[in-house]
This record gives structure tokens, sequence and C-alpha cells, in this order.
């Protein structure tokens, strides 16, 4: 027995000795870690300004293959990405009870601007179809600002969640016309072919600057403005290769932090759902490397500021999107990085041109295999459509991608968050959580 306690005495002083060691030697990690926090251990708690940014559809796996296609292969370590830098929780996504357990982005949306569970395709009404308040409706109750910055058109279901109640994602001119009462102070993104001229010069009226090109924002000194710098959806980055979403998101900024009382900010990328939907990975990468540039511009202004909240977030998962398939335990993003079109835009090239495996080959940056050249060649007999599936389906082997559908998913999305008050967000959440959340960091009125 005394030799036991001995024994067990001297494990006991070898177990401390070796503990203080790990400590000291993970001393400087925890030093750097804090180093890199965006935000001040003693800053206020209560933000005068919030952003919140949502991926549309971007689930787990987009920010997941985001990491691997960003990673630098000349380097041992993968890098992180900002999604790893401001991670913090997790967050659940049904609707109400009558649409089941799986999402669109009406009734997600609406979780996140009212903090209540409703139906698919509803704008910020409840299942009985009444209006209900939303955090920007509260906002500008208290004297704030409030803006949107949207890849999608601006009356797409996310943003009109924010500025509008309706019935019905589908009624676009409805919710156009409804963002004359709404007040907003910075509305950009696309959606010019919902605007009727009459209801332009309704905006107008109301003091709004109509913009319709991305030079005009230099000029844009003021609010109020209403940019619409495309018929319906902003241009794809994989096809423009700029950062109209950082450009825009750095404008509303600029506008919305001139308001003394603070703002509330609502940035989309909306064109990571559409992407997913199409089951378009190359496509989707580009989508979330300008998702990424956007978080970053407000990530800056949340350091440089030290009072603004930044909550990123998805609506929901789409296309339910496989790092890695087949089987196989690889995945080959680098091949993504030289495609230079959409799918559909090289589907339409090849169907329109004689020669066209030429074209396609530069524009995939790889050469064909005989049996890929023979399936596409099949499939250009059958049309554009075909051809696209047939595109996609060479770059999903050649990058071993997988999907498990062409819509949304119930799969649980990430939460990310800076500033003051970013420790609400920690955990894991429902969407109408994150809204309850926002709602009670707003001034008193």
């Amino acid at each position: 027995m005394r030799l036991f306690t001995i024994i067990a005495c001297a494990f006991a002083v070898a177990f401390t000795a070796n503990v203080k060691a790990d400590v000291d030697n993970l001393a400087p990690t925890v030093a750097t870690i804090a180093s890199q926090q965006v935000i001040p251990a003693n800053q206020a708690a209560r933000p005068k300004n919030m952003v919140i940014m949502i991926g549309d559809g971007m689930g787990p796996a987009y920010t997941t293959a985001y990491r691997f296609f960003k990673n630098n292969p000349q380097t041992e370590e993968i890098e992180q990405t900002v999604f790893d830098r401001l991670l913090v929780g997790m967050s659940s996504t049904y609707p109400a009870r009558s649409s089941g357990y799986v999402t669109d982005s009406a009734a997600s949306a609406t979780a996140l601007a009212t903090g209540y569970k409703t139906y698919n395709g509803a704008i910020s009404v409840n299942e009985q179809k009444q209006p209900l308040t939303t955090i920007f409706q509260l906002a500008k109750q208290r004297g704030m600002a409030t803006g949107v910055a949207v890849t999608s058109q601006v009356n797409h279901a996310t943003p009109a969640a924010f500025m509008a109640h309706n019935e019905s994602r589908k009624n676009y001119v409805e919710i156009a016309e409804a963002y004359l009462t709404s007040e907003a102070d910075v509305i950009l993104g696309g959606g010019q072919k919902y605007f009727s001229d009459a209801l332009l010069k309704q905006f107008t009226g109301k003091g709004y600057q109509h913009i319709t090109e991305f030079e005009q924002l230099a000029d844009i000194t003021q609010p109020k403005v209403l940019g619409l710098f495309a018929d319906v959806q902003l241009p794809w980055a994989i096809e423009s290769r700029q950062n109209h979403l950082s450009d825009i998101t750095q404008k509303a900024l600029e506008l919305l932090s001139q308001n003394q009382q603070g703002f509330i900010l609502l940035v989309e990328g909306s064109l990571i759902d559409w992407a997913g939907h199409s089951n378009d990975i190359a496509t989707a990468m580009h989508e979330m490397d300008e998702f990424a540039n956007a978080i970053e511009v407000v990530e800056q202004f949340v350091r440089s500021r030290q009072d603004t909240l930044l909550v990123v977030t998805a609506d929901h998962n789409t296309g339910g999107l496989s790092v890695g398939a087949n089987g196989e335990y690889a995945w080959h993003p680098e091949l993504l990085h030289h495609i230079t079109a959409t799918p559909r835009a090289l589907a339409k090239l090849a169907i329109e041109q004689d020669d066209w495996q030429l074209p396609l080959t530069e524009a995939l940056a790889f050469e064909f295999t005989a049996d890929e050249q023979q399936a596409l060649s099949n499939a250009r007999m059958q049309g554009e459509k075909a051809m696209r599936q047939a595109i996609k389906s060479v770059i999903d082997k050649r990058t071993n991608t997988g999907w498990t559908s062409t819509g949304h998913t119930a799969l649980d999305v990430q939460v990310f968050a800076a500033g003051p008050g970013a420790s609400l967000f920690h955990g894991n959440q429902d969407n109408t959580d994150i809204a309850k959340k926002m709602i009670s960091l707003l001034p008193s009125k």
C-alpha cells in the first residue's frame, strides 16, 4: 500500500511538471491567437452599427471547399480563410412546421430578419400572412440608417425579407414597389427589369439617386441611392473577374456610416446558391471568393471603427456539395482556378461554333481524354442543356466533386462573428435566435 502511495505521489509530481511545461510551451500560441482577435477585449459590448452577411446556400461544405480552393500548394500547411478566422458557432435553419424541415430562402431570411418561423415562400409574414416586424423597421424607429448590397436582384427573397412584407417571394414587382415605403438609405444590386420608369420616378421623387453603372458609384457621396446594375443578377464572378460585391459593400458602409445614430446593413452573396442549384463547382468557388472578399472589407471596417458588429451566416445549404466523391479519397480544386466562364456560357459557345473543341479546351485549360471528347460530342448533338450538363460532369469528375441535390438540404449552417456583441453568437443556435440577438443589441428608443 505504501509503495502504491509513493508511486502515485511521484506520478502526480511528474504530471504537474509536464502540464506546466505544456502550458509554458502553449503560451506563445495563446498570445498569438489573442493578438489576431479583431476586437480588443475592453471594447463596449453594444455595437453602434451591425452588418449581417448571408452566403445564400453556403452550407459547411462550401467553406471547406473554399479553404482548399484558396490553399497555396507550394506551402506545407493549409492556410486559413476568413471563414476559419471568424467561425463562432452553428445554426439550424428549418422553417415553420407547415413546410417541413427544409427551408427556402424566403422563410430563412424571414427568420433572420424578424426572429420568427414562417412557411416557405413567405416574405416577412407569418403563417396567417400577417406582417412581421423586421430588424430594419426597428432600426428605423431608432433613427438608424439601413441598406442592402446583394449580387441577385435587390427584390429577391433575402433582401426582400428585410425590406418588405409579401405572401409570396415570386411577387417581384409588388416587392419592388414596397421598397418605396421601406425608407432604406442604400439599395445596391441587380433587378432593373422589375423597376418600371414610373416606379423609378417615384423613387427619385423621394430623393433617391438612381444609378445603373458601377462607375457611377464614385460620384455618390450621400444617401439615398438605388443602384440597379443589371436587369436581374450581377455578373458572375468567374466571368467578370471583378469583386463587384466588395465594391458595393464598401460604398454602402461609406454612405451608411454618415448616420450618427448608427446603421444596419445586409450583404448577400446571392449567387453562391444559384451555382449550387446548378451543381456548378467552378462558378460556386468563384462566388465564394467574391463573398469572402466582401467579408474582409467589412472585417477591416470593424477593425478600424471598433463600434460595429459583424455576423455572417448562410440561410440554408444548397446542392448537397461533397468535397470528394466516388469512393476516392481525393479532391482537386486546382483545376477550378483556370476556368474562365460558366458552363452555361461554355455550352452556348460550343453549340454556336463548328470548331468547338479548341475554344472549349482553352476555356477549361485542360485537354480532353478520348472518353470525355466522345461524351461532349454526344451531348452537343442533343442541344445546349445536355452540353452544359456534360461540361459540368467533366469538371466534377476531374475534381472529384459530388452533389446530392439540385435543391436545398436541411443541413445546419455555420455562424461567424466579430466585433462588440460577437460572443452572443457562440455555440449552437437557431436562425431565429440570430435575429433575436441582433434585435436585443439595438439601442433603446
